[in-house]
C-alpha cells in the first residue's frame, strides 16, 4: 500500500467519494496476476478504463482480467480492430476489450460498438479510454499504469520517458481509482498489496 493512502485505500482528505490506492507491480508476470485479481472483483456491467504510455502495461493487465474471468482465446491488443469480444466459458461474463487510441472523439465515435448494449452482461475494458467512454456509465474503475522514466541518455528528445531504455519487464506504478456507488468500499489497496507481495507464478 502506499504511504499516501488510508487502510481503505483512499487518500485523506479526498472529498469527491473516490476510493484510491497506489502501488508498485514488479514485473510483468506480477501485472497479469493483478489483472487475474482484479477478474475476481467484477462482475456483468463494469467498466474499466486504462490509460498509461505506450508499453506501460495496459494490455497485459487485460490479458490477466481475461485469464480471471475464464473467456475464450488469449487478449492481444485490438489497435487495428479497435475492440474485441471475448465470450465466456463458462456463466460469467463476457469481455469487451477496446482500444481507443485511434479515435479522436467521444463515446458518439463508437457508436458502431454498440457498447452500451453490451455492458449490462460483459465487462468492458477500454484502453486510452479517459475522456471518451465515462458516460456509459456512473460507476467506473480507472486503472492507470506507469513505468519509470528512462537513463535520460537524450534519446527522449522531448524530455519525457525514454521508452528504448526500458526494460520490458521493469516496475510498474499502479493507481487504482474507484468512481461511484459500484466502489465504494471496495478495498482497492488491499487488491494492490497482494500484487506486490505475491510469489512469483510456477509457470
Amino acid at each position: 500500500m502506499s504511504a499516501g493512502t488510508t487502510p481503505t485505500g483512499e487518500h485523506p482528505g479526498r472529498t469527491d467519494g473516490r476510493a484510491q490506492a497506489t502501488g508498485t507491480v514488479p514485473d510483468a508476470d506480477r501485472t497479469v496476476r493483478l489483472g487475474r485479481e482484479l477478474a475476481a472483483l467484477l462482475r456483468a456491467g463494469d467498466l474499466l478504463l486504462l490509460s498509461g504510455e505506450l508499453g506501460a502495461g495496459k494490455t497485459t493487465l487485460t490479458r490477466g482480467i481475461g485469464e480471471g474471468l475464464g473467456v475464450r482465446s488469449a487478449v492481444a491488443s485490438p489497435t487495428f480492430v479497435i475492440s474485441r469480444v471475448h465470450p465466456s466459458l463458462g456463466d460469467g461474463p463476457a469481455l469487451v476489450h477496446v482500444d481507443a487510441y485511434r479515435l479522436a472523439g467521444g463515446l458518439e465515435e463508437m457508436e458502431d460498438l454498440d457498447l452500451d448494449l453490451a455492458l449490462p452482461e460483459s465487462v468492458i475494458v477500454v484502453e486510452w479510454g479517459e475522456g471518451k467512454v465515462e458516460a456509459l456509465s456512473d460507476s467506473r474503475l480507472l486503472v492507470r499504469l506507469e513505468r519509470p522514466t528512462g537513463a535520460g541518455d537524450g534519446t527522449a528528445g522531448d524530455g519525457g520517458t525514454d521508452w528504448s531504455a526500458l526494460d520490458g519487464d521493469a516496475p510498474r506504478v499502479v493507481t487504482l481509482t474507484g468512481v461511484g456507488p459500484r466502489w465504494a468500499g471496495v478495498d482497492l489497496a488491499a487488491l494492490l498489496a497482494g500484487a506486490e507481495g505475491a510469489p512469483p507464478r510456477a509457470d
